[in-house]
């Protein structure tokens, strides 16, 4: 069982609820599809998340440039990555390099399973369960009046629990918005929200203490991702629980944010930690401290990797991929649970897919 060579496909799928963060707008969600080849006659499939258009062609490139280096290797995901990382450790793993070794890695596991005739969370050692989700498709920078109307709407989908986006150009108008969607959902809805890294330390330790006392399950990413000294000043303050990890490059980042005591819970991105391998990792990492651990993006892969996380907390819901996914991933009860299908169960819409290539 060796891999044969790989297939990528940039795509820009749009989203069907634009999001306004304070880091920007999110119009459409661009996407690198890997296609891994095996000599059994199984393909494994994975996707990566590439936050701009601009990253994706060199993200497709690094991961055709990448498979040619594990050409005839066997179907082995710890030796595919540890040759790699070892390859490209002068360079840097991180940023496009990180998210192709990702991509190559989430492919090998998906073949892996497939050859084994397993979903990936049996593989794993663990079986397919519900995992608590959350809705994060919506809930930007728009008001309090229209947060109020949309948080609704996106209870709609089964769900009992949503994230708020905040960083309005006043403190006010961040408690305000929270207030207003509160009220729209009524308090047995679990509310989180996001600040995309959008404050000063000193700006985050004054808004979290304006928002210790509106009932939110945790404040996430107040300042600069890299900055763990800072976020560990803000959460050695506040009431609320501070979420990181969503930037993460590394289980070594991760250590050292654990370390530095940057927040109360952990979320790391599996296309930014290191695929499957690195989550693996990451899981380990968290179990130590008994931090909780949610997912960020990607609930299709998280279903099965939550199903075997030690502090397993929260799934994080989006249906950006849903548009190329033949099955896209679905909730019930305000959970997710992983396929009974062989591999992570993704299959890609064909003609949804030629429609968003990216040229």
């Amino acid at each position: 069982m060796t891999i044969q060579g790989v297939r990528t496909r940039p795509v820009i799928v749009p989203l069907a609820r634009p999001l306004v963060t304070a880091g920007g707008t999110v119009a459409a969600v661009p996407l690198v599809l890997t296609d891994l080849e095996t000599s059994e006659g199984v393909t494994g499939l994975s996707y990566v998340f590439c936050y701009t258009p601009i990253a994706l062609k060199a993200t497709a490139l690094m991961v055709e440039g990448a498979a040619e280096l594990v050409r005839g290797d066997p179907v082995a995901p710890f030796l595919i990555d540890e040759k790699l990382e070892k390859h490209f450790r002068l360079f840097g793993v991180q940023g496009v390099t990180r998210l192709a070794l990702a991509a190559i890695d989430i492919a090998v596991w998906d073949a892996l399973a497939k050859i084994r005739g397993v979903p990936l969370v049996r593989l794993l050692g663990g079986e397919p369960r519900a995992v608590r989700a959350y809705n994060s498709c919506g809930l930007g920078i728009i008001g309090p009046e229209r947060a109020a109307a949309e948080a609704v709407d996106l209870l709609e989908p089964d769900f009992k629990a949503l994230k708020i986006r905040l960083g309005y150009q006043d403190a006010a108008n961040d408690v305000e918005v929270v207030r207003a969607v509160r009220a729209a959902v009524g308090a047995s809805v679990t509310l989180m929200t996001d600040y995309n890294q959008s404050l000063s330390v000193a700006e985050a330790q004054r808004r979290v203490r304006l928002l210790d006392d509106e009932q939110l399950h945790w404040i996430e990413e107040p300042v600069r991702a890299p900055d763990f000294s800072g976020h560990a000043l803000v959460a050695r303050d506040a009431s609320t629980p501070i979420q990181l990890g969503e930037n993460w490059w590394s289980t070594l980042e991760m250590s050292r944010s654990i370390a530095a005591a940057a927040s109360d819970l952990v979320m790391p991105d599996v296309g930014k930690i290191g695929g499957v391998t690195g989550w693996l990792r990451a899981a380990a990492l968290a179990e130590a401290p008994g931090l909780p651990l949610s997912s960020h993006l990607y609930p299709e892969i998280s279903a099965h990797l939550l199903a075997v996380t030690p502090t397993c907390d929260w799934l994080e819901f989006v249906d950006w991929a849903a548009p190329i996914l033949a099955e896209p991933c679905g909730v019930r009860d305000s959970a997710v649970t992983a396929t009974e299908a062989p591999g992570i169960g993704m299959a890609w819409n064909e003609k949804a897919v030629e429609r968003f290539l990216a040229h």
